[in-house]
């Protein structure tokens, strides 16, 4: 069902494209062949008027009027402008004559025809496929843009009835045949292998129509909801594990340091005496913090004299500071 919708909408809009080229080709006239054209009506009104008063034969204006109109429209259809960027393809009797442009060039009226002017700028075509299945049955829609420019206009105007619709529908063709033979993971995590391949493939049929692709970029891939919460819940204890897995290998490169600050203190002795004060103090700098110490610590590092002094001076002596603010006198130790 969505596979049609998809195709309708396409149809409708080269549909339209192909209803508003006409009207974009033809062009039938140009602001200085239109100019020129003016210019030549006035005059020959003029003159014909000044023929006129000098009581001429009427044949005879009658004559110059019928000239001077054939140069007027031999000028308003005969010069032709094409841009910087375009070339037009000139038909002689129905057959193909030569390429125009760009700037001002002539043609024959009623002999020469140009049915098209082909731009030769890269042109970007966006294009998409819904629900399409991939190797292992999974619906998914894929969004691309396709950057293509024309490089031989004969070829373009003359192999193919509408280049721009064919490039689209070969597009589309060649991305459904890609996502079916590739699994869903290789979607996922391919996205440049895709893009390379579409490439190449678009390629191959548009270049006998003079036509260049010069990149395919896929702009989102999505995915059943369903599939992806499932997704989502299988990807969780993958992440979960990585987790454990990296705090594992902090805590082994902290058990190294430990190890390597041992081999350290144990050659040093004054070393650890210093670092055993400072945790000593940091410890107890906070009023009415605890600190506990194995006994063993207390014994090598004689933080038994070093943890007495630090309560004396934390609890003896800011008792006698307040003693004597009172005056009394400080207990007798």
């Amino acid at each position: 069902m969505s596979f049609m919708g998809s195709s309708i909408r396409v149809k409708d809009k080269h549909k339209e494209t192909e209803e508003a080229r006409p009207l974009r080709d033809m062009r039938l006239a140009n602001p200085v062949s239109i100019t020129i054209w003016a210019i030549i009506i006035v005059a020959v009104s003029a003159v014909a008027a000044l023929m006129a008063n000098r009581r001429m034969p009427d044949l005879w204006i009658l004559a110059f009027l019928c000239a001077g109109l054939l140069v007027a429209f031999y000028f308003l259809f005969a010069l032709k402008i094409a841009q910087q960027w375009e070339k037009a393809i000139v038909l002689r009797l129905g057959k193909f004559h030569r390429l125009a442009g760009p700037g001002l060039f002539w043609i024959l009226p009623t002999v020469d025809n140009v049915p098209s002017w082909i731009d030769h700028r890269v042109m970007v075509a966006p294009f998409n496929v819904e629900r399409t299945l991939t190797k292992d049955t999974v619906p998914v829609s894929i969004d691309a843009v396709l950057f293509w420019i024309v490089w031989d206009a004969e070829k373009a105007a003359l192999e193919v009835g509408d280049y721009e619709a064919a490039i689209a529908w070969a597009a589309q063709t060649a991305l459904r045949d890609i996502i079916g033979r590739m699994m869903l993971s290789d979607i996922l995590v391919g996205r440049e292998m895709m893009d390379e391949e579409l490439q190449h493939i678009i390629d191959e049929r548009t270049t006998p129509w003079g036509i260049t692709v010069q990149s395919v970029e896929i702009r989102d891939i999505i995915i059943p909801e369903e599939l992806e919460d499932a997704m989502s819940r299988q990807a969780q204890p993958e992440r979960e594990r990585q987790a454990r897995v990296i705090l594992g290998e902090s805590e082994k490169q902290i058990a190294e340091s430990f190890l390597e600050a041992g081999r350290t203190y144990e050659d040093h002795p004054t070393a650890l005496h210093l670092r055993a004060m400072n945790m000593l103090f940091e410890g107890l700098k906070e009023r009415g913090a605890m600190l506990i110490v194995p006994s063993s610590a207390v014994d090598t590092m004689n933080l038994g004299g070093l943890a007495g002094l630090a309560a004396y001076t934390d609890n003896v002596l800011p008792r006698d500071l307040r003693a004597e603010d009172r005056g009394e006198q400080s207990p007798e130790m």
